[in-house]
């Protein structure tokens, strides 16, 4: 079937064009929120300016990783092509050099949490034009990761408790809509929960400048914050949900409680049929390791209760709910034996159910998917340069080309009418998309480049079922936000 065999190649005179068309409407959009504004009014590490400005080191990066860059040394093919460089309207991008320089001017903490917060202050901007659904609950998710290096000359380095060299930066994001709000890295094996009552804090103060009527805190076993706890529930509007250590006090409590207190553990399906369930295929992974006589952990059923728990350093009493595991232990076709195992969840909301609690600390390992797409998506969590800020400075900007990708699906607009559960459904679909699958959407579109009059017109060269989206949001970026 492939059998084109008269194939000559020619290069064009006048027209220019570009593989990554979207990244126009991501320039649009920073431009329209006003975060270069933003960076060049508040950040200033540069003596002159002299052609650049911080912004354009910070958005040059930022847009690195949105044209399908995967590490610093890309700039070069970004700066060398004449098309995206009419494209973004500049006569010159910094190159990897450059670029790396500017990130080792970063050289404290206060540098590099400046740059966080004016990131965060524009994202006020965006979030001032959702509905008011959305300012009902803030979700804040924290957890800790291992950002690894092969390295050897690297300041701040030092190696994990299970063996790799590296970082171990601390993500501060917000569930709702999987942005990242405080990305910090922190210098050798340091424990996950560092560092993390004092950005919980900062969420917590900038999510109600935001708007938001309730906060709630999640976190897993290490993040259990027991000298903030008190405080956090005076607030008023602060509820927590957090993993805590199963420990035999804890165990011997849950295991005194009257059998009538238990309750069996229902969990919803993950998604609804619309039709007719499908045959499920033979479970090939357990048939191995029946035939293998392998030992095989089963899951019989779950249970639930709760009791009143207050930690040792807390003064007011909180809810402990605690998740039982019948567990049978099994080799080939024969039951060894079977346990229980216990979970526990810590937590000062008094409305939802011990149900409800245990679902809802179980959505938080969706933080992990997050996580994962800061690694490998955006590729945010390696460590090019050679100190700790310079890579943490890195990390930040690298990172805002996914809070970009977040602020298209955010900004997308909606059109009442027939068409608006559809226009919904794209919104929200666009914000919580894998970043590899929003820039085959919205950023690999191939454009011709032309420059008339005032204008830069990207003139798209194909189209995808996501290119209406894109023109729709394009559009609405012409029109002033909503203050």
């Amino acid at each position: 079937m492939l059998s084109a065999k008269n194939i000559h190649y020619d290069l064009a005179d006048r027209a220019r064009a570009l593989v990554c068309g979207g990244i126009g409407v991501a320039h649009l959009l920073a431009q329209r929120v006003g975060l270069p504004q933003a960076i060049d009014q508040h950040l200033h590490l540069l003596k002159k300016h002299l052609p650049y400005h911080e912004s354009d080191h910070v958005l040059s990066l930022a847009y690195n990783i949105l044209a399908d860059g995967t590490c610093i040394e890309d700039l070069e093919r970004l700066r060398t092509n004449e098309a995206a460089l009419d494209a973004l309207g500049a006569q010159r991008i910094p190159d990897p050099t450059t670029a790396g320089d500017f990130c080792r001017r970063f050289e404290n903490d206060p540098q590099v949490l400046l740059l966080m917060e004016v990131i965060n202050e524009t994202r006020l901007k965006v979030w001032k034009q959702q509905d008011a659904a959305f300012f009902d609950q803030a979700i804040i998710d924290a957890d800790g990761t291992m950002a690894p290096t092969t390295g050897q000359c690297k300041e701040g380095m030092d190696i994990s408790y299970d063996g790799p060299w590296g970082y171990p930066p601390l993500l501060i994001s917000l569930a709702n809509t999987k942005q990242p709000l405080y990305l910090v890295n922190r210098s050798g094996n340091r424990p996950s929960h560092e560092q993390a009552d004092e950005y919980l804090d900062k969420s917590i103060v900038f999510c109600r400048r935001a708007g938001f009527q309730r906060i709630l805190l999640r976190g897993d076993t290490d993040f259990t914050q027991t000298w903030k706890l008190d405080e956090w529930d005076q607030s008023g509007d602060v509820t927590f949900i957090f993993g805590a250590d199963d420990i035999k006090p804890l165990e011997q409590r849950a295991e005194a409680l009257p059998a009538t207190d238990w309750r069996r553990l229902e969990r919803p399906a993950k998604y609804q049929v619309q039709t007719q369930e499908r045959d499920k295929p033979p479970n090939v992974k357990e048939r191995i390791v029946r035939e293998r006589q392998f030992k095989n952990v089963v899951l019989q059923w779950e249970d639930v209760a709760e009791f009143d728990y207050r930690p040792t350093c807390c003064q007011r009493t909180d809810r402990m709910v605690a998740l039982r595991k019948k567990i049978s232990v099994e080799q080939g076709q024969d039951k060894l034996f079977e346990e229980y195992r216990y979970f526990f969840y810590l937590s000062n909301d008094r409305e939802l159910s011990a149900e409800e609690i245990v679902f809802s600390a179980n959505d938080r390992c969706d933080q992990e998917n997050l996580i994962e797409q800061l690694k490998n998506g955006v590729r945010a969590m390696r460590n090019p340069l050679d100190h700790l800020h310079s890579n943490w400075a890195y990390r930040v900007m690298s990172s805002l080309a996914w809070t970009l990708k977040a602020w298209c699906g955010l900004l997308l607009p909606v059109a009442a009418g027939p068409w608006e559960a559809r226009h919904r459904e794209q919104k929200r679909s666009m914000v919580r998309m894998e970043f590899k699958g929003f820039l085959g959407a919205m950023m690999r579109l191939p454009a011709q480049i032309v420059r008339t009059g005032r204008r830069i017109v990207y003139r798209l060269l194909s189209w995808n079922p996501w290119t209406g989206c894109l023109l729709r949001l394009a559009e609405a970026m012409h029109r002033p936000l909503r203050c």
